[in-house]
C-alpha cells in the first residue's frame, strides 16, 4: 500500500510540475527565437551594405576615367575636376560610420552632377565616344546604388520595427540591438542618376 501512495505522489508531483515546466519553456522559447531572428535581420542588415558598398566602389573606380576624359576637353574647369577628385578622395577614406560615409557619398554625387554637367559646355565633349560610354556606366551604376539603397534601407526598416515593437523591444534592450540608420540622401536632387543624353 505504501509503494502505491508512493507512485501516487510521483505521478501527481509530475501532473503538477508539466504546466510549470511549460510556462518556462515557453517564454525560454521565444526569447531565444526573438534573439534569433535580431542576429538574422542583423546579417541581412549587413549584407545590404556590403552590396551598397560594392556599387559605391563600382562608382570610385569609374570616376578617375571619368575626370581624365573630361580634362582633355574641358581642362581649364581645373575647380570643378579637383572638385570630383577630391570627394572621391574623402569618400574613399570615410570611417566606418554610416553618418561619415553618406555625408562622403552625398559630395561625390553633387560634385559627379556638375561634372557631368559640363559636357553641355562642350560640344566636342557630349560627342564624344569614351564619355558617353563612361556617362552611360555612371547611370547605370547610380540606378544600382539606389536598388542597393533602398535593399538596405528595407533590411533596416525591418530590423527597426522589431526592435522598437512590444514585447521583442525587452529583448532588443536586454542584448543591446541598437537601432540601425537608414542610408538617406539629404538632397533631392542626387535621388535622381545623371542623365545620358546622346
Amino acid at each position: 500500500m505504501n509503494g502505491s501512495n508512493g507512485i501516487e505522489g510521483i505521478v501527481g508531483l509530475a501532473v503538477c510540475c508539466v504546466p510549470v515546466g511549460l510556462v518556462l519553456l515557453i517564454p525560454t522559447i521565444w526569447l531565444i527565437a526573438t534573439y534569433n531572428r535580431f542576429g538574422r535581420l542583423g546579417q541581412h542588415v549587413k549584407e545590404s551594405w556590403s552590396g551598397v558598398d560594392v556599387e559605391l566602389k563600382r562608382r570610385h573606380d569609374l570616376i578617375p576615367n571619368l575626370v581624365e576624359t573630361v580634362k582633355g576637353y574641358a581642362a581649364h574647369e581645373r575647380a570643378t575636376i579637383e572638385a570630383v577628385v577630391a570627394a572621391r578622395s574623402r569618400a574613399m577614406e570615410a570611417g566606418e560610420s554610416l553618418r561619415e560615409r553618406v555625408e562622403g557619398e552625398s559630395a561625390v554625387g553633387q560634385s559627379l552632377g556638375r561634372l557631368v554637367a559640363l559636357a553641355e559646355a562642350y560640344p566636342a565633349l557630349k560627342a564624344d565616344g569614351h564619355f558617353l560610354e563612361l556617362q552611360r556606366e555612371l547611370a547605370i551604376t547610380e540606378d544600382r546604388i539606389a536598388a542597393s539603397r533602398r535593399f538596405y534601407n528595407a533590411n533596416v526598416r525591418e530590423l527597426n520595427a522589431l526592435r522598437i515593437a512590444f514585447p521583442s523591444n525587452l529583448v532588443a534592450g536586454a542584448f543591446g540591438f541598437g537601432e540601425q540608420r537608414f542610408f538617406e540622401l539629404a538632397d533631392a536632387a542626387e535621388r535622381t542618376a545623371p542623365s545620358v543624353r546622346v
